[in-house]
């Protein structure tokens, strides 16, 4: 049977429309000689000749696909060949790039003597800036080579049992709990006897601390002291208890308050006693360089946080 129907042609010319000039006389015989078997075979079954364009049609579907399909061109941004190398490269880069942009503006803001505000709208802005640019220009390059056949006609990589992560080890999470341990032990004794124990002491033989008086005076310090050991109270709680989604939360959280509180106290220079530093002789710069590296360790411990959540959330 010749099938010349307006409907067919309508289709016909939509889906070579799509196609380049020099594939669609090929494809044009193809397409009429697949659609006329088929409306055969629903005619020899029974079915009304309009019915069966109609039916047969339908199961092509849109030209617009069906000549992606002919012309293999993709539909999507990303293909499922390359889906997985462009998330995991994606998620390397993010969590690379973002935490090193952010420690390094975090840090320069504080060494040019920014207030808080500042610090950690910069530090946030740049994390934020650089993560939109890795998304953007990785998924480029990867809709490139989607598009472009010499560029992913490579051979696949072969996956075997091999490269399933290791679970962590107990021993390892509990080696690292006991660190966490000492090092509260060490910090928190440090803080309470910074006021009272000194290398340097006044002209009437009193201690200077080496911390500012300040911290006591408004009851920070305690506070910040309470935050750390609830952190690290959350710490034994996910060692020891069942993982669930309000523990994460408020470890998560208390983490994140510890480590805004540092950013905070570090970007006002309200962590050193200035009385010390003169006393010992320190050059001016050296405070701004340690409170700068508070702020850096401070934003390194914030994306640790984040990412400990995400990641806890993603396995369950």
């Amino acid at each position: 049977m010749t099938t010349t129907s307006a409907l067919i042609d309508r289709y016909v010319d939509a889906t070579l429309r799509r196609l380049p000039e020099r594939q669609r006389p090929d494809i044009e015989k193809e397409l009429r000689a697949s659609i006329a078997d088929a409306v055969d075979d629903r005619l020899d079954a029974g079915s009304d000749p309009a019915d069966a364009e109609l039916a047969v049609l339908t199961e092509l579907g849109d030209p617009a696909r069906l000549a992606a399909g002919y012309a293999d061109r993709p539909l999507q941004l990303v293909g499922p060949a390359l889906y997985l190398d462009y998330t995991r490269l994606v998620t390397t880069l993010l969590a690379t790039i973002v935490p090193a942009v952010a420690a390094a503006v975090g840090l320069v803001r504080t060494l040019q003597g920014g207030t808080a505000l500042h610090v950690i709208g910069d530090t946030l802005g740049a994390a934020f800036t650089a993560g939109v640019h890795i998304a953007f220009w990785t998924t480029l390059l990867f809709v490139i080579i989607e598009r472009v056949p010499a560029l992913r006609r490579t051979p696949a990589r072969s996956w075997t049992p091999d490269a399933l992560p290791e679970p962590p080890s107990r021993r390892a999470r509990y080696g690292e709990l006991v660190t966490e341990t000492v090092l509260l032990v060490l910090i928190t004794t440090f803080v309470l006897l910074s006021p009272v124990v000194s290398t340097e002491t006044d002209a009437a033989g009193d201690p200077i601390g080496v911390l500012s008086p300040w911290l006591w005076d408004t009851g920070v310090v305690h506070l910040f002291i309470a935050l750390v050991v609830a952190d690290l109270g959350f710490s034994f709680a996910k060692y020891y208890a069942r993982w669930n989604v309000p523990l994460a939360l408020a470890g998560s959280l208390v983490g994140v308050a510890c480590a805004i509180t540092l950013i905070w106290l570090a970007a006002n220079d309200r962590v050193l006693n200035p009385a010390f530093t003169e006393a010992a002789g320190w050059p001016s710069s050296l405070p701004r360089w340690i409170n700068a590296g508070l702020v850096a360790i401070s934003i390194g411990t914030l994306v640790h946080a984040v990412a400990e959540g995400i990641t806890r959330a993603r396995r369950r």
